[in-house]
């Protein structure tokens, strides 16, 4: 029997040991948390990443746990509105997409994989030799037939086995922080943004959510609280309750370009691998869609198909964070007028669908840029 580990328990790896298991694998997933991630933002799932859930079974439990977002509203610095735009449209999503929290979704995962596969938590990976034998900070040694990496941008395995992580990881000079926030603002399935130049606001709240979540987007190297220093709206209120925030994320936003996934006995999945950064809106996509081919095609007998099947989609992917990233936080207030005028007229247009195919139809694309093969029934 192989036996095969995977080091987190994200989306990237519950899927990953979903499937592994469906091809008859033992699997066991190593987690440094002291539990499966709940909470966290709001993830897209589009195209390709639809079929695998619905191969799994799970499309229509995500579903009733949609997010169920209505209007994205733009507001001015004195507060008062803009703009408003439908939700979908906002978010680039099309041709059945759909939004779950991030947690949630973590949540169906893990509840599909529990019964079937060994997970160790409050753990990490400290070596993996060349002949399978892995070590931890907490456990005994064992050894493993082989190691997936499924532990994100700033992957231990990936450092372990491949190097370190300069060498593959691409700044888009763009920095995010996100943090649960009191929902001041009243809102119901509601996106309420601010925009100034270099800068993005963005506080919603979900379905069931009685928090809010506030998203904040910059260029720059500057420190959160310095780079929104002196913005207008909600925006000092919402600093001072990010402070008090008890799951505070900042990062930049960094993708991982790499040759291979594999090497040896170890192979990456998801972000660890071949991240698109949070600008992509494809991030659980690829997850998912990675998680899908490489266990069939390791069940298949090699990870060269894995290789081969996912680079074009990968690619393709990549390509969104760059230039979408351009488009949520703008540089200048020309660029902030043009767009929300844009926006505004969008329903008068005669070239609407035009326009609508400019925002959506290049992730509906990339999301779509690769035929799943049906390996198992």
């Amino acid at each position: 029997m192989t036996n095969i580990l995977i080091s987190g328990a994200s989306v990237a790896g519950t899927a990953t040991a979903y499937w592994l298991r469906r091809h008859g694998f033992t699997v066991t997933v190593v987690e440094r948390a002291p539990a499966i991630r709940m909470g966290g933002y709001k993830v897209d799932v589009r195209g390709a990443a639809l079929d695998v859930l619905d191969r799994m079974g799970l499309l229509e439990a995500v579903r009733a746990r949609s997010t169920e977002m209505t209007v994205a509203t733009n507001y001015d610095a004195k507060g008062r509105k803009v703009v408003t735009m439908d939700a979908d449209l906002f978010g680039g999503r099309m041709d059945g997409d759909d939004e779950i929290m991030r947690g949630d979704l973590t949540r169906l995962l893990y509840d599909a994989t529990r019964d079937d596969v060994e997970y160790v938590f409050g753990d990490s990976i400290t070596s993996i030799g060349e002949d399978g034998t892995v070590t931890f900070e907490r456990s005994a040694p064992r050894r493993f037939d082989y190691v997936v990496g499924a532990d994100g941008v700033h992957s231990n395995v990936r450092r372990l086995a491949f190097g370190g992580e300069k060498t593959f990881a691409r700044d888009l000079g763009y920095q995010i922080a996100i943090a649960t926030v009191p929902n001041h603002l009243g809102l119901d399935r509601e996106e309420a943004v601010h925009l100034a130049p270099g800068r993005t606001v963005n506080v919603y709240s979900t379905k069931q959510d009685t928090n809010a979540k506030a998203l904040f987007m910059w260029s720059g190297d500057e420190d959160l609280f310095a780079a929104f220093a002196g913005m207008g709206w909600e925006t000092p209120e919402l600093l001072d309750a990010v402070r008090q925030a008890p799951d505070l994320y900042r990062d930049t936003l960094t993708q991982i370009h790499m040759d291979r996934w594999s090497k040896g006995r170890v192979v990456l999945v998801g972000d660890a691998g071949y991240c698109a950064s949070p600008a992509s809106g494809q991030g659980t996509s690829l997850a998912l869609v990675g998680a899908y081919v490489l266990a069939g095609e390791l069940a298949a007998g090699s990870l060269e198909g894995y290789e081969r099947e996912m680079r074009h989609f990968v690619e393709e992917n990549q390509k969104l964070g760059p230039t979408n990233i351009k488009g949520i936080v703008l540089n200048s207030k020309g660029m902030i007028w043009f767009q929300l005028r844009m926006i505004k007229l969008l329903p008068l247009l005669p070239w609407k669908n035009a326009v609508i195919d400019r925002i959506a139809g290049g992730i509906r694309r990339a999301a779509n840029a690769i035929s799943l093969k049906r390996y198992v029934e």
